[in-house]
């Protein structure tokens, strides 16, 4: 019974990791025609993030209690899973380019491996591994980092400050899902939790994009996608609602059901559907690199997602919570091609 419970509980946390892939992966889909419109990058981001913290606000309310016993994980999960991760990738993309950028923040998933391995002490599983280094290099071929590499050494390290992010988004959603121990009863949950890290994130993003300065009638008009005009604020609903609520929640959730080398790896399919939604919905076509990379990238998710993952061998987690650390989406998240306007 436990088996068959645990089988079905790995395949939930896949179908979720993957649903999440998917919803961040169509924002940057949507966020574009925004942006071509005339709207800041800075500023879509902030009106993804305030559009869903508003919509979260009864999940905060309900779960309030957070406030008071783990201020210290909402602070993190939002600076560092809502507002560090975009922070970052923006200021990096304006050094160095986009696919690079991309690559260099979606390592965050063989950092989590070491995390795991070398700080936790947790075994990890060699399957894992290969899967992890066979989606970092199909990633390779997918952002087509061989076009326009330009080495800027600060660019490089504002995009691993990004993955550095991811990794603090990781760590946060594991301790996320451990018993609190104390005065605590539970876990926190995870929904209340993500709720006070998107209102946190838009908190930090505000001083950063300064939305009072933009031209809100742009909202009003419409974008153009693969030639055909869609309103404006469709898309927007598109980003808040898919690419940011349902991308998140779906996520956090399926953090209690995987490993986080597991998790990390599925949060790399976002590149990839991003990329095929951007062939489809704006006509962006892939080149025979691409899709072989978008290939490797599937084959590295479900090596790793095949392989059974170790329980912690010590007092680490606890718990359903036990093992989780990665959001997919994120995971990999929204975090890079499900927040980045490309």
């Amino acid at each position: 019974m436990q088996a068959s419970s645990g089988i079905q509980g790995r395949g939930a946390g896949l179908g979720l990791a993957l649903l999440s892939a998917f919803a961040f992966g169509g924002s940057g889909v949507a966020a574009k025609p925004l942006i071509e419109a005339g709207l800041d990058p800075l500023h879509v981001v902030w009106l993804r993030v305030a559009g869903a913290a508003v919509i979260m606000l009864p999940v905060a309310w309900r779960h309030r209690n957070l406030v008071r016993e783990r201020p210290a994980l909402l602070a993190g999960f939002g600076l560092f899973a809502v507002a560090g991760v975009q922070a970052f990738y923006f200021a990096s993309i304006s050094r160095i380019p986009v696919g690079v950028a991309l690559l260099v923040e979606y390592l965050a998933p063989a950092l989590v491996l070491g995390w795991v391995r070398f700080v936790q002490r947790r075994p990890v599983t060699r399957a894992a591994a290969v899967g992890v280094v066979l989606a970092v290099g199909g990633l390779a071929c997918v952002v087509e980092v061989w076009s326009g590499l330009k080495f800027d050494l600060l660019g490089l390290l504002l995009a691993l400050g990004a993955a550095c992010c991811q990794v603090g988004y990781f760590v946060l959603s594991d301790h996320g899902g451990q018993d609190g121990g104390g005065e605590h009863a539970g876990p926190p949950h995870p929904v209340g939790v993500i709720a006070y890290g998107l209102i946190v994130g838009a908190a930090v993003l505000t001083v950063v994009a300064r939305p009072w300065g933009m031209d809100w009638s742009l909202l009003g008009g419409s974008a153009g996608m693969n030639g055909n005009d869609v309103p404006a604020w469709l898309l927007l609903g598109w980003i808040v609602l898919l690419a940011t609520v349902l991308a998140y929640v779906t996520g956090v959730v399926s953090v209690r059901l995987l490993s986080p080398q597991v998790a990390g790896v599925v949060a790399c399919l976002e590149a990839v559907i991003a990329t095929g939604l951007a062939w489809v919905l704006l006509g962006e076509h892939l080149s025979a690199p691409q899709l072989i990379g978008g290939f490797v990238v599937l084959t590295g998710a479900f090596i790793a997602q095949s392989a059974a993952p170790k329980p912690p061998s010590g007092p680490v987690a606890s718990g359903d919570g036990a093992g989780a650390g990665a959001v997919a989406g994120a995971v990999g998240g929204e975090l890079s091609g499900g927040r980045a306007p490309h």
